[in-house]
């Protein structure tokens, strides 16, 4: 089936059942709630209990490791991706395969955040007789401060949440969505505390374009094959001949191989208002002097702050020698 059919089944379907006002009115009254009950945690959390929490993670010698189950489970997975992936080691253990052996993987240097809403689930409870014989540190997220987790931990992070969303007071929303928020509250706590820099970020993330930004230095993308070079006599006849071999809309201009000034396709047109023909003109007289460059040694990501606080979209490259190398243009970062 092709993208144009789906489209055409997916219209008939919406004609046959539409949605109505109530249904887009739930949608609203959900989104409402949660941020209602993120601002309400946001405004009301045991400050205590959350610098108890952050000094037993910041002081960790070994994993924070995360335990839950089902819905829980999956939000401390992706709370342990948060934390690895900026400074805070961290793995997810299930709490059934723990008690089957898994236990093994947690040892005495690491601190332990189990997961539940109710603080009450039998497979995470079955872990703290374990947890404390080993004498890990345990933290709790739940939503009651008085449960059987919580009261076996050294720290509590109450979600403080009045109900789920689900119209039932069933199904996890409210309560996913307050411990995700949390999760990422701690993790980001961390950097602050750690001075996480994007440089740090990058080292775990090298395969994404922040990775590749900040590691990557301008010699290693720049053009230095068929640079548009002009001498700064040259008559722009010939100028505008070179910009149409280089193919990359501007000239660099040098004098005795020393960068003085580039011409783009702006300094062209701006040369065109007066009496004098363009080929009566020399590079000198058109181009721009004192172009913003960069050099072969520099981040990508310090390259692509100048074009863009220069508002340029391409860069003439240097060498250490201040002789020109190469061009980077805002495509190749």
């Amino acid at each position: 089936m092709n993208s144009s059919s789906m489209q055409l089944n997916v219209d008939k379907a919406y004609e046959q059942t539409p949605f109505e006002g109530s249904a887009l009115e739930s949608i609203q009254k959900t989104l409402t709630e949660q941020g209602e009950a993120l601002l309400s945690l946001g405004n009301n959390f045991n400050q205590l209990e959350f610098h108890k929490a952050l000094s037993y993670m910041y002081q960790c010698k070994g994993h924070i490791i995360i335990s839950g189950m089902g819905k829980s489970g999956l939000i401390g997975r992706k709370i342990c991706a948060t934390l690895a992936s900026t400074g805070t080691p961290s793995f997810f253990v299930h709490p059934g395969e723990a008690f089957h052996g898994d236990l093994g993987m947690i040892t005495k240097e690491d601190v332990v955040i189990l997961i539940s809403n109710s603080g009450e689930t039998d497979e995470v409870l079955q872990l703290i007789p374990s947890l404390k014989g080993f004498a890990n540190p345990i933290i709790s997220i739940c939503n009651n401060a008085e449960s059987t987790m919580a009261k076996n931990s050294n720290a509590v992070l109450e979600l403080k949440m009045e109900k789920e969303t689900c119209p039932n007071n069933l199904a996890p929303t409210t309560s996913t969505t307050l411990t995700t928020a949390l999760g990422d509250a701690l993790a980001i706590a961390l950097m602050h505390k750690r001075g996480f820099a994007p440089n740090d970020f990058a080292r775990f993330h090298p395969g994404g374009s922040l990775g590749k930004r900040l590691l990557t230095q301008v010699k290693d993308v720049m053009t230095n094959e068929n640079l548009p070079i002009v001498d700064i006599l040259d008559k722009m006849n010939d100028v505008i001949i070179t910009m149409n071999k280089g193919r990359k809309g501007l000239a660099i201009v040098t004098n005795n191989k020393n960068l003085v000034g580039v011409i783009t396709d702006g300094d062209l047109r701006r040369s065109l208002g007066g009496d004098k023909l363009l080929s009566e003109f020399r590079a000198q007289d058109v181009m721009s002097a004192a172009p913003i460059v960069c050099f072969e040694h520099d981040m990508l990501n310090d390259a692509e702050e100048k074009m863009q606080d220069g508002k340029v979209s391409s860069l003439i490259v240097l060498n250490d020698l201040h002789l020109v190398v190469g061009l980077i243009d805002i495509y190749k970062i």
